[in-house]
């Protein structure tokens, strides 16, 4: 791969005041370049800030780099509580020394900058607090390190294979599922319940790792729907059957749910967990697949795709349905923001959006888009 033409290697330092925040946890800054400057995305800062940078990367359009040293702080800016936060520690925060308030800004900052830049949707956006983390530390459920000698845990760094031993991570959660990379899939089940409904997932299945996060989404999703009795509802990447059972209860026994997860045994504990509930129907199998062998329409729809998003093919498959409105649950803006993009050219628009600080100390953020038909 080519490098960027630049007079700034790794190691070397420089004075830079901090520009905005950008997508990925890193804020942007510029360096000056012959008659121009070179863009570098700085962590361990914040905006309007005065910092040394020291040079950690140089790519093929862009520099990266650490703040190691503050000249002049912002006003947001407090004491990480873990020593392994900063630069040359672990990758795992990239938020510890910002202030809890500001970094749900900093997160509605980047929400709103994708939306705008890749589906030109102009949108005020708030990040939500979420119960169970007042203080944005210990609520991580599940912990994947790598393991290390005489049982001890590692993580590793920022855009490195290098291992971080780590004796305490402040944001796992008393209790937590422990995973070590590498090691063979975890098997059986665990149970959780949410809003007094139990689901088996897979010991080493996907479930939100903040515990408030299910009855938030839920809710979320519930309220921005307003599924109704008698109403036709597709759960799209439906995992464990979450969303398909409150959407169930909602429509009720004279509407139905469909449910469609790709996941094998996914789609196989949704039946299990969903085996009271009689009109849903679950479906194993790509979602695209899934819904081009079906030969039925829908009122109401629930989003929920991996980080990658859903994608053009599976946007106009959902369009082709003809809902009336489209719950889209997105843990990156990026995303969301392109699918968007893609409704938007099929008569779609965003008719209201919530974030939520489901991964605090970290530049996650998860959304809840509801999307309704123009016209």
């Amino acid at each position: 791969m080519s490098r960027l033409r630049t007079p700034y290697e790794v190691g070397d330092r420089v004075e830079a005041t901090i520009g905005p925040v950008a997508h990925g946890g890193h804020m942007v800054a510029r360096l000056p370049f012959e008659d121009t400057s070179v863009v570098v995305f700085v962590r361990h800062a914040l905006p309007e800030e005065r910092v040394v940078i020291e040079i950690t990367d140089v790519a093929k359009r862009f520099l990266r780099g650490d703040a190691v040293e503050i000249l002049e702080p912002s006003p947001d800016r407090v004491e990480a509580p873990c020593a392994l936060a900063g630069p040359g520690g672990c990758g795992g925060c990239d938020f510890q020394h910002v202030a809890l308030p500001a970094q749900r800004r900093l997160k509605a900052a980047v929400v709103s900058e994708q939306l705008k830049r890749l589906a030109g949707i102009d949108h005020d956006v708030a990040v939500e607090q979420v119960r169970g983390s007042a203080d944005g530390l210990h609520w991580r459920t599940r912990m994947q390190y790598v393991g290390l000698p005489e049982g001890r845990y590692g993580l590793r760094k920022n855009h490195s294979h290098e291992i971080v031993p780590v004796e305490d991570c402040l944001i796992e959660a008393p209790g937590a599922r422990i995973v070590l990379a590498g090691e063979p899939p975890v098997r059986g089940t665990v149970t959780e319940t949410v809003l007094g409904r139990s689901f088996d997932v897979a010991g080493d299945g996907f479930w939100q790792v903040h515990p408030g996060a299910p009855e938030t989404l839920v809710g979320a999703v519930m309220d921005l729907l307003a599924p109704q009795p008698g109403e036709r509802a597709m759960d799209l990447y439906a995992g464990v059957g979450l969303f398909s059972a409150f959407l169930a209860e909602a429509v009720g026994p004279t509407g139905s749910v469909t449910s469609i997860e790709g996941d094998r045994r996914a789609s196989d504990l949704a039946g299990s967990n969903l085996a009271d509930l009689r009109h849903v129907k679950t479906r194993a199998g790509r979602v695209d697949r899934v819904l081009a062998e079906l030969d039925t329409m829908a009122d109401i729809v629930v989003l929920d795709p991996p980080r990658e998003g859903a994608r053009k093919e599976v946007v106009d498959a959902v369009v082709d349905l003809a809902p009336r409105a489209v719950a889209y649950v997105a843990c990156d803006p990026a995303a969301l923001a392109r699918d968007l993009s893609y409704f938007a050219a099929r008569g779609y628009k965003l008719a209201n959006l919530r974030s939520f600080d489901m991964f605090p100390m970290t530049h996650h953020v998860e959304c809840v888009a509801l999307i309704e038909r123009v016209g």
